[in-house]
């Protein structure tokens, strides 16, 4: 099958689908995916309800990018069939779970052979809440009733498989982990790129980062209080909050009340935030859920110890339980600050660059050709 689809068929062979490429988790790595396949000499189209978003520049130019010209994802589905019809893709990937019922409407009403993925980049049971409103409710029905019809169902993570399995009521075996593609090579190398920002430089407090947007599931007020119980006990240090997002207010006026607002920075979305990840003494992912963390292999690649919380789901996994940097509860103020603490001042640290290289691009992009039977 993989020979034929090196033919020269201009037919597509695998196809992704994403709402947007605006800066999220899951939209990063649909790009990393579309240029991890075109690598391997297979022809991609990148498929998006609306051609916008930060990582536009990111995509290879041997990608096709389709815009689905949608101003929502429902919207899509008319464009989206007959693009199937169109261009009969052999595989279709779509990416959070709107997107991933929706092409499994598009799918049948399309009537074409395309091979279905499904994939599930959030922990659903943490997405949702204990109190799920009248939509949710709605849209865990209709992921029940979608999901199972898809060719493969992936999650990013064994915690999201599991409880991907759980809530949807779906065979555990039909559920695939596929650790999300890291171009651990790119971004070590672009760590290193000059970035013209004073904090960067050399000297200086040492550097706390963390990065992500900023929406309450990342917890950065925990995040925030913790830096100033770390400051109240003397301990010399500067926090860099990159990322964008609706709480900025909020924490500007949280940051205010440290009284170490001059050592807290929130830069917002920053085009290279493996550069400061690199000048980091410590990165920090303060989240209440994850889906797989993709952030703390970054910053791993970028050879700079983490401390996370252990929240569900990812960083338990990829930091082995706490061989590869600190775990501590979710929002939990003052074991956050000790291990922020422990870590500024720990003589040595573990080998992060060797645990990242366990989720570089080649071996996620093997597993997902393994599991669309196109390897």
């Amino acid at each position: 099958m993989h020979s034929s689809l090196n033919s020269a068929s201009p037919r597509t062979a695998i196809a992704l689908l994403a709402p947007s490429l605006d800066g999220g988790g899951a939209e990063r790595i649909m790009v990393a995916l579309a240029n991890g396949f075109v690598d391997r000499g297979l022809t991609v189209d990148l498929v998006l309800v609306k051609k916008q978003g930060e990582y536009l520049g990111d995509v290879d130019p041997r990608v096709r990018l389709v815009d689905l010209g949608a101003s929502r994802t429902l919207l899509a589905l008319p464009p989206l069939v007959r693009y199937l019809r169109q261009h009969r893709p052999h595989v279709l990937i779509a990416a959070l779970n709107h997107v991933n019922v929706v092409a499994t409407w598009a799918r049948s009403l399309a009537g074409t052979p395309t091979r279905l993925v499904v994939s599930e980049h959030c922990n659903l049971t943490a997405l949702l809440g204990k109190r799920r409103t009248v939509t949710q409710r709605l849209l865990v029905r209709l992921m029940r009733a979608t999901y199972i019809k898809a060719d493969a169902i992936v999650a990013v993570s064994h915690g999201v498989a599991e409880d991907l399995s759980e809530v949807l009521d779906l065979p555990r075996e039909r559920v695939h982990t596929l650790y999300n593609p890291i171009d651990v090579e790119r971004l070590s190398q672009q760590s290193r790129r000059p970035v013209d920002h004073p904090w960067l430089a050399q000297g200086g407090a040492p550097l706390i980062v963390a990065a992500g947007r900023l929406t309450p599931q990342k917890d950065f007020p925990t995040l925030i209080r913790a830096f100033k119980i770390l400051r109240d006990r003397g301990c010399q240090a500067r926090l860099a909050i990159l990322g964008e997002g609706e709480e900025r207010p909020q924490l500007e006026a949280l940051i205010r009340d440290t009284t170490y607002q001059d050592d807290i920075l929130l830069p917002g979305f920053q085009r290279n935030p493996y550069a400061w990840m690199r000048a980091g003494a410590v990165f920090v992912l303060s989240s209440t859920s994850e889906g797989f963390a993709n952030v703390i292999v970054e910053a791993m690649a970028c050879g700079t110890q983490i401390v996370s919380t252990a929240c569900p789901s990812g960083p338990d996994e990829i930091l082995e339980g706490g061989k590869w940097g600190r775990l501590v509860p979710v929002g939990d103020v003052n074991a956050l600050a000790r291990a922020l603490e422990e870590s500024l001042q720990s003589p040595s640290a573990p080998d992060v660059e060797r645990r990242a290289a366990d989720f570089n691009l080649d071996k996620a992009i093997n597993a997902y050709l393994q599991t669309l039977c196109l390897n």
